[in-house]
């Protein structure tokens, strides 16, 4: 990723932090960042903190990028489908959906909310590997294509399928046993795993499918990880699941896609060094085209799932800077009025951050301290020892690239109220998740009125 041109902002005030910002980042005249023309200092002053940020023009420019580049390098039909549960909301869906694409949701309520976005349920893909019956219902219903994921599953939707009218359309998920180098709670490719078939069920999954002719068969789908920065597992992967369309077709099956799934990583600090979106989709379509070509089939329709790569860049999250801890000849800790429940990855996933202040975009970087949340929790570290422009109560602290998983993994963690989003675009900010109220926080308690005093 990189920011606009130097007629916008200096060189020399480019720093390797403010790099991973959203494509319309630059300085302004008073020393503080902008967002999509809009000040984010300004906007901290009236939507409050913390605050979730979305640059529109950076989420339009990756869906298009995914969208072209397939255009480009993959000679069959293709369709993006955006792995909703990286952030899940009204706006989101329906944005990236204007870009035309589909949506892959893992619950009725990202079901639910994609199709209230405006999404045709002909291009929502609903994933998980344990739906409820109630869920299957609701997604024969509304006529999305269900990625089975176990034998329980297909079972179950071929009963329930049973004199319907409209033929349920399915693919199978399938573990494919392709390893990568990331976190182990995030890589869901290997053969141990809780999703998908393994490759030795498949053969009878076929063989199921051929006696079940209530189910149309579209393919399969397999996903192998995420913030992944290695390109050649994602074409063997190609590789794999053609092997698998051939034999799908001599149960009599007919065969018309295949999803790759996502995974591609991002930038969250300076020396991560992830692929372009064009080069992953280039090595992507090389590796279906060898495949069918090897396997002797059709190219399918060729679908992908990214998330990550394409709502995360376009978010930054801004906090207020409040108390300072200084343990002599240890740390610095530098209290900021969010954390864990805004973005619980570091604690989760042990994931790293930059930060910078919005406030003093050019100040030089001479203190080094850790940012740490306001949780009551000693693990609630966002970022540990960053160097920053000495940090003091009041100033705008942010972070980029909180765009996947940030939102969507946020809690009520000691009653915190989860933060307001806006969107932002050509200097207009619009409000797309209000902040909740602490009367929001009691929404759902229940009171008995023997304990009332």
């Amino acid at each position: 990723m990189v920011l606009p041109t130097a007629s916008q902002v200096t060189a020399e005030a480019i720093s390797p932090n403010q790099q991973l910002l959203p494509l319309t980042a630059h300085i302004n005249d008073s020393n503080h960042l902008e967002v999509g023309g809009c000040d984010v200092v300004d906007l901290v002053e009236q939507f409050g903190s913390p605050l979730y940020i979305l640059d529109e023009t950076t989420l339009r420019t990756a869906a298009a990028q995914y969208r072209d580049s397939f255009r480009t390098y993959y000679p069959g039909p293709s369709q993006v489908i955006y792995a909703s549960k990286a952030w899940s909301c009204l706006a989101v869906c329906a944005l990236v959906n204007s870009e035309g694409l589909g949506i892959d949701v893992v619950s009725a309520g990202e079901l639910y909310t994609a199709l209230e976005a405006g999404v045709s349920p002909e291009v929502i893909y609903f994933h998980g590997n344990n739906k409820s019956q109630s869920e299957l219902e609701y997604a024969l219903q509304v006529g999305c294509v269900v990625v089975v994921d176990n034998q329980l599953e297909l079972e179950t939707l071929a009963a329930l399928a049973q004199g319907q009218e409209q033929r349920p359309r399915v693919m199978i998920r399938v573990t494919p046993g392709i390893e990568c180098h990331t976190h182990e709670y995030i890589r869901t490719g290997h053969l141990d795993s809780k999703f998908g078939f393994d490759p030795n069920q498949l053969l009878s999954v076929f063989e199921y499918l051929s006696q079940a002719p209530q189910l149309q068969f579209l393919g399969l789908h397999a996903h192998i990880g995420s913030q992944i920065f290695e390109l050649e597992p994602h074409q063997d992967l190609g590789r794999v699941l053609t092997e698998w369309l051939a034999k799908a077709a001599s149960y009599g099956l007919e065969v018309s896609e295949l999803n790759i799934g996502g995974g591609l990583g991002i930038r969250y600090v300076e020396s991560d060094d992830p692929p372009s979106i064009a080069q992953w989709v280039q090595i992507v379509s090389a590796g279906v085209v060898a495949g069918c070509e090897a396997a002797g089939v059709a190219l399918p329709k060729l679908l992908s799932e990214p998330g990550r790569s394409l709502v995360g860049p376009a978010c930054i999250t801004a906090y207020r800077v409040g108390s300072r801890k200084t343990v002599p000849g240890i740390r610095t800790y530098i209290a900021v009025d969010g954390g864990m429940s805004d973005n619980p990855r570091p604690i989760t996933y042990q994931s790293r951050y930059q930060a910078l202040l919005a406030n003093r975009m050019r100040g030089t970087a001479s203190t080094t301290v850790t940012i740490a949340g306001k949780h009551c929790e000693s693990g609630d570290i966002l970022i540990r020892d960053i160097e920053l422009s000495d940090p003091q109560s009041g100033d705008v602290l942010v972070v980029p690239g909180t765009g996947a998983y940030n939102y969507s993994m946020a809690s009520n963690y000691n009653r915190v109220p989860r933060p307001a989003a806006v969107l932002v675009n050509a200097g207009e900010a619009s409000l797309i998740l209000r902040r909740e109220t602490q009367a929001d926080l009691l929404r759902q308690d229940v009171l008995p009125e023997r304990l009332r005093g």
